[in-house]
Parts: C-alpha cells; structure tokens; sequence
C-alpha cells in the first residue's frame, strides 16, 4: 500500500469541482477550507456567472465527456497558479467533487434507468479515477438509489472499490439539518483512496425548525435550532417599493434603507449580509458593495393573480397556480430548477413570498440556498433561479467539505487578502455572449451525450 501524502499544515488544500453550475458546492469547500482551483461546467451561462463569484478559480467549460483529463490538468495548475503566484503545482489533489446532472434519477421525472445524462456518473469515476485524489465528494437526489437504478449505482460504487478507493455507505443527508432554512434531501456519496485518513459523514448540526427526512440524531435537543424562512429574508425590503427594479436586477439602497434592513436581520442573515463574522466560514474575502440590492428582479403578477395569492394562508398551496405559499415560522420547500433549453425551458413553481402577494425574488431565493449576498446570480430570472436550482447549498457543502479537512487534520485557515470581482457584463450576457466569453464551442446543452458508458475505454469498464 503507498504511504499517506503528508499535506503541510499552513496550506489549505486544493479541490476541483466538476458540473460546477454557478458554484454552489465550489463556496461550501471554499468556506470549509479548500481552495478550489478548477471547476468545469457545460452551459456558458452557469460557467460565466461561476467565473465572476470565483475569480481565482480557472473555470474550464467543455462537456465532461469528452473531456481530456490534460485539459483539466492544465486548468488545475492554472487555477493554482491562481491562488499562489509563482508558485508550481505538485500534481497533488485532495478533493474532487461533484453533482452530476439528475435528471434522470429525480422523482419528478420519468426516472429511466437508459436515460444518456445517467452515464455523466461514468464520466465522473473517470475523471476522478485519472486525477487519484485523496477523497471525492458525489452529490444526487435520493431518486439513485430507489428502483431500477440501484443496479446502476451498484456498479458505479464497485468500480470504485476495484479502482482503489474505500467506499463507506452512502448517506440522505438533509440540508436542514445543518442549519439552513430549506427542507432539501440529497443523496451523498464519498470515498477516499486507500492511503487517505479515513473520514466519517457529517452529522446534524442543527435541530430543523420543523421535522424533515434524512438524517439521524436531528432531535438531539442540545443542538441549536435552524434557521426560519423568515430568518432568511425577513429584512429584504418589499421589490415593489422600488421603481428600478421593474427593468433591473439591482437597486442601491439609501444609507437609512440600508439601516433599517440591517436592524430587521437575524443572525442568519446578517452572516449573509458580511456585517457579522461566521466563526466556520473560511472563504476568501470578496470585494462587496453592501449598498446595493441586487439579484432582485420584480415579478409583474395580474391582478387576479395577486388576490388569490393575498387570500392563500400560509404554508398552505395556491389553489391555480399550485404555489406553495411560504410560512414564516417553517422551512422553504426544495427549490428546483427546472429544465433547460433542451427540454423545453419549463420553469420549476416558486414559492409565494409569505407575507407579500408574490414569488419570491432570486435574492430571497439565494438566501433560502444559503448564499452570501456578495454572491451574483444571473440578471434574468429564469437563469438565476435556475441557477439556485441546481446548486449544492454551501452551509451543506461547507459540511461535506468540513468532515475531510477533519480528516486530514488540518486546522483551517481564512484568507485575509479580499478577492477582487470582475467585470458585471458577466452576469447580463445572453448565451451567444456567454459563449464566447467561456471560451466554449457549443451554445446550448446537447439532447444526447455523445459518449456512454459502454463507450468508455475499457481501462476504465473495471
């Protein structure tokens, strides 16, 4: 068996993240301790809006399968170029993680097991298996390991263990358990090379403020209490309150506006908002004009529209729209995304905002995901909360990552350099823009993969 790669206590490691999406999972590593060096990302949209909340992060769009593994190579060591400037990189990789597209395991699908986005996990134990890191984080929905997936699954954990790796049983974690105000189950899946310390699964930090599925020991009743819908986005101020935002995504607040949203934040929100430090979050400082209020779109209701959602209680559903209408006191559903264009751009229901007769905002969105408000999403509305969508709650990847620092018996450091951002023409670019500016060659997420798992070379069909 080889030796343990020893890894120097004032370095933080590195991880790569792969359908990286706007960066959801790349924040949750990056505020346990990683420095992500490398994400890659199909649609140009996501992989813009990733390349603006992630300046250090060489962010390589291309179709992972069909991905050289010396492409994403190169991108690593550019990526660690990124974070230390004249400095090589040693081939070393503590994470990869990832969420292949689920699609074809949800619930709310059709669920077919020759679905040709289910062989993307192939693709990822290829990736995974070139790079050799020291762990590897997969994230789903539950929908894998139900049905006639569970053989498909099967397969993919054993050509781990015969490539290597040590396989603890996979876990449904919520990420309500862990503090955020989102009733959201997902599938984990991690493992570690043989010569790695091992690692246990997280545990619940937190009691939800309702029951939900998918952890264990989440009544403890010495753990702190999540946070509340309310908690969230109870200081956003009402979007119809600000002319601006019926043609823009942002407004700047006057400074006793301003104020007066901060004298309204929860603790929960005001970590969200960087005016209070979060003792576990070692994220790279960004720059952050707390002035403006941004990701905040107004959504024009009808008039009828608006009064069968005034008359709608809370926690309970619209009875036409089929919105749930949001309670204050409770948990936010789980925010889907929808499809892309390549099924038909359908945009998934968002909630109703609970005390004011609308859907809720990207930002109250984002804030029920648990990002930063420094963090951008797309300027259109269906791109940002789609972007939401598809995301790994950071407080849930900050978990995920957390347990393998651990692991590695690194003490976390945080960065105190404050990371510059890029230019906003990122964040309103149409998809022939966005596709120039990735550097990409495609312009839209292809019906068909043009590689399945049978396709892949026979080393890898272990």
């Amino acid at each position: 068996m080889a030796s343990v790669i020893a890894l120097s206590k004032d370095r933080r490691p590195i991880a790569i993240d792969l359908f990286a999406g706007a960066g959801g999972l790349s924040l949750g590593l990056e505020q346990a301790g990683f420095d992500v060096v490398a994400a890659v990302e199909y649609d140009p949209v996501h992989a813009t809006t990733h390349a603006f909340n992630f300046p250090l992060t060489e962010v390589l769009c291309d179709d992972i399968s069909t991905l050289p593994e010396d492409a994403l190579r190169e991108s690593v060591a550019k990526g660690w170029g990124n974070h230390h400037p004249g400095e090589a990189w040693d081939g070393t990789v503590d994470v990869v993680a990832g969420g292949p597209p689920c699609q074809g395991f949800s619930w709310i699908g059709k669920r077919r097991a020759d679905d040709a986005r289910n062989d993307l996990i192939f693709h990822f134990f290829r990736i995974v298996t070139a790079l050799r890191p020291k762990y590897f984080i997969m994230e789903n929905v539950p929908g894998i390991a139900s049905g006639e997936h569970k053989e498909l699954l099967a397969d993919f954990i054993n050509r781990f263990e015969r490539a290597g790796y040590v396989m603890p049983a996979a876990q449904i974690l919520n990420a309500a358990h862990f503090g955020a105000p989102q009733d959201r189950r997902r599938f984990i899946l991690m493992g570690r090379r043989e010569d790695a310390p091992s690692f246990a699964f997280p545990s619940p930090t937190h009691r939800p403020v309702r029951p939900v599925r998918g952890s264990e020991a989440a009544t403890n009743l010495d753990l702190p209490i999540g946070a509340s819908v309310w908690d969230a986005i109870g200081d956003l101020p009402n979007l119809d309150d600000f002319s601006a935002l019926a043609s823009s995504d942002k407004v700047k607040l006057s400074t006793s506006e301003r104020k007066a949203t901060e004298l309204a934040s929860s603790s929960y929100a005001r970590r969200l908002r960087g005016i209070e430090a979060d003792p576990m979050d070692f994220s790279h400082p960004r720059s952050f004009d707390a002035q403006w209020l941004t990701s905040s779109w107004q959504t024009q209701h009808t008039t009828v529209s608006i009064q069968r959602f005034s008359s709608t209680p809370q926690g309970t559903t619209e009875k036409v729209s089929r919105f749930l209408r949001l309670s204050e006191t409770g948990l936010c559903n789980t925010l889907r995304a929808g499809t892309g264009g390549e099924r038909g751009a359908h945009t998934s229901p968002r909630p109703l905002h609970p005390r004011l007769a609308r859907v809720i905002s990207v930002r109250e969105a984002a804030r029920l995901h648990t990002f930063p408000d420094w963090f951008r999403l797309h300027s259109t509305k269906w791109n940002g909360f789609r972007q939401i969508g598809n995301a790994v709650l950071p407080m849930f990847g900050r978990a995920l990552g957390s347990v393998l620092v651990e692991a590695m018996g690194i003490s976390p450091t945080r960065p105190t350099e404050i990371v510059s951002m890029p230019d906003e023409a990122f964040l309103y670019m149409a998809m022939g823009d966005a596709t120039k500016a990735a550097g990409a060659t495609h312009s839209s997420i292809p019906k068909s993969r043009r590689q399945s798992r049978e396709d892949l070379p026979l080393e890898l069909a272990v």
